[in-house]
């Protein structure tokens, strides 16, 4: 029998919103061993690759590129192992027309069932009376045209497999008659070419792509990823249901720009960053007050054991948020090279789930686009996270003298069920004196 490749669950939230084929990376009657990367798929999280657990040949692709809303566990695909014969496909696809035509049947005859349910409830509300009588003579010549339309209908279906015919599902077909689509113009991906309801669907957003182009001068709707979807789910909700109060701390970053400097210059092989810094000095100010450190679940507090902090990654439809783990145990240019790592893989679609599923602490840094100060949302289930701006030159009082500075506007959104306001001046106090005094991040043990 053929090996079935079933989709992915690659993200929590995929079991509700399903996943779409990006890319298929092997062809029909391509070599796969275990481990080959087969497929990308798009999650709620980002693009990711999904590599085989079996080895054999890759005989049938059920699912085209670019489909969407892809449930967890469908079959996207058929692997045959070495030297199997490719005639117990046609088995497969027989038994699968079966079953989709009977479950298709089953929708379209439920409501012929219902209405007679219906027909039969409005019968036993009706008064007595000569109107009684014909109404119920009109219904049962309704039933009886009706039992017809059903009969004339799964005979079609059976028809519809003949040669000469076209292949179209019940479903396919009625929406196609709703949408005015010429069922000539569709090319079925079903089995043995069969049109489905995605083959329809897709020739309508087609369409609607084309009359956008072509009316350039009139707004467009775009449709929206599943990272960006549920993005804008997760935002809502934090911003509705997590009482956000806001900490703002100026930080003197001469020293911690000198410091980065001097690294750089001893080891030209493995520079380091601001952010790498600042990473650094939130893992040391989370060990200080490990409060900080914690989420609300359940009306309970969840404080972590291990300092991991999470960094957002812009990539082209969205960002993503894959974290350093155990950051105040480790050096900086051991951050360092993990960040870029992550970043790298982060953009290529290469992380793994358990690398940016988690975490107790975000940094979001928008220094890089010459942003001064901002606000940012919580990541849930996540207490804090800190928007850190540019560095710019300014006036400051230093000893009651007005010198010139590099400055840095750090801005701590904080989750009041879990953090008072107190707890978070004091986590932005000692990340500020970290900043401002980088070398101690040198000296203090991990």
């Amino acid at each position: 029998m053929p090996i079935e490749i079933l989709m992915p669950a690659l993200s929590p939230t995929m079991s509700k919103t399903g996943g779409k084929i990006v890319k298929w990376c092997k062809k029909e009657q391509d070599r796969v061993e275990v481990g080959d990367v087969i497929a990308e798929i798009e999650t709620d999280k980002a693009i990711m690759e999904f590599e085989s657990v079996d080895e054999g040949v890759l005989a049938k692709i059920l699912v085209t590129e670019g489909t969407s809303g892809v449930p967890v566990n469908q079959p996207i695909a058929l692997m045959l192992k070495e030297g199997e014969d490719r005639n117990i496909l046609d088995k497969y696809a027989s038994s699968s027309i079966k079953n989709e035509t009977k479950k298709e049947m089953k929708e379209a005859t439920k409501g012929i069932v219902d209405n007679q349910k219906s027909e039969h409830k409005s019968l036993k509300e009706k008064p007595a009376g000569h109107s009684s009588v014909s109404f119920q003579r009109v219904t049962l010549e309704s039933r009886k045209k009706e039992s017809m339309d059903s009969s004339s209908q799964a005979t079609w279906v059976t028809e519809g497999y003949k040669e000469g015919r076209t292949k179209i599902s019940p479903l396919a077909r009625k929406i196609a008659q709703n949408e005015g689509v010429d069922i000539r113009r569709l090319k079925g991906t079903g089995p043995y070419c069969r049109i489905i309801k995605a083959d329809v669907l897709e020739f309508l957003d087609g369409n609607i792509q084309i009359e956008n182009r072509e009316k350039s001068s009139e707004d467009t709707i775009i449709e929206v990823s599943n990272i960006r979807r549920v993005i804008a789910q997760r935002l809502i909700e934090s911003k509705q249901s997590v009482p956000h109060f806001y900490l703002t701390v100026d930080c003197q970053v001469d020293k911690l720009i000198s410091l980065k400097n001097e690294i750089n210059s001893a080891d030209e092989n493995n520079k380091v960053t601001i952010n790498d810094l600042i990473i650094k000095a939130a893992a040391f100010s989370m060990k200080k007050f490990p409060d900080i450190n914690s989420s609300w679940v359940d009306n309970k507090i969840l404080r972590y054991a291990n300092v991991d902090i999470s960094i957002a990654v812009a990539l082209e439809d969205g960002l993503i948020t894959p974290m350093v783990k155990s950051a105040d145990k480790k050096g900086i240019l051991s951050i360092s090279k993990e960040v870029k790592a992550l970043v790298s893989r982060a953009r290529s679609g290469k992380l793994r789930p358990e690398e940016f599923q988690g975490g107790g602490f975000t940094i979001s840094n928008l220094g890089m686009f010459g942003i001064k100060a901002f606000s940012a949302i919580i990541n849930p289930p996540q207490s804090c996270i800190m928007a850190v701006g540019a560095s710019r030159k300014q006036p400051v009082v230093t000893n009651e003298k007005i010198e010139i500075a590099e400055v840095m506007t750090v801005t701590l959104s904080v989750d009041h069920r879990t953090v008072d306001g107190a707890l978070g001046a004091r986590f932005v106090n000692a990340f500020k004196y970290y900043i401002e005094n980088p070398f101690v991040m040198l000296i203090e043990p991990a």
